[in-house]
């Protein structure tokens, strides 16, 4: 049988059914809790995935225009110079850039915050501030 704060009956009850009332109430809640999170959670990752989809479809096209292009300018400088010496100077701007990339990438990856379900944390700050306010009051009433 189960007894609300507003239950007459509440006052009757031992100690330990009181304590065992709670526990089973704050197991409920942080089931509830981690089903909410999980939810959360399952919904951004959805997003995320599509999206990641969306950006490797983006970055392979582009690839192969960037492909396209270097090929392009490694038969503009084989006018001017042999056709090796173009593709070499062409594969180390490359490398440089990819090198200038990859610094900017590590950094911009550390700055990164972690993902946190920000609904389930505020719910449960409310949930921990409820049951805080609720042990207050029965501490206070239980002094008068």
């Amino acid at each position: 049988m189960t007894h609300t704060v507003n239950d007459p009956d509440a006052s009757q009850q031992s100690t330990a059914e009181l304590v065992k009332n709670a526990s089973e109430q704050i197991s409920r809640l942080v089931r509830d809790e981690l089903r909410l999170a999980q939810a959360e959670l399952a919904r951004k990752g959805k997003h995320a995935g599509v999206g990641a989809g969306l950006f490797g479809g983006a970055g392979l096209v582009a690839l192969y225009g960037v492909a396209a292009l270097l090929t392009a300018v490694v038969l503009l400088l084989a006018y001017v110079m042999p056709a090796w010496l173009a593709a070499v100077i062409v594969g180390v701007v490359l490398l440089a850039v990819a090198g200038g990339l990859a610094m900017v990438g590590k950094k911009e990856v550390q700055q990164a915050t972690p993902a946190v379900p920000e609904e389930t944390v505020a719910s449960v700050k409310a949930d921990v501030a409820t049951v805080s306010g609720a042990v207050r009051e029965g501490r206070e009433g239980g002094h008068r």
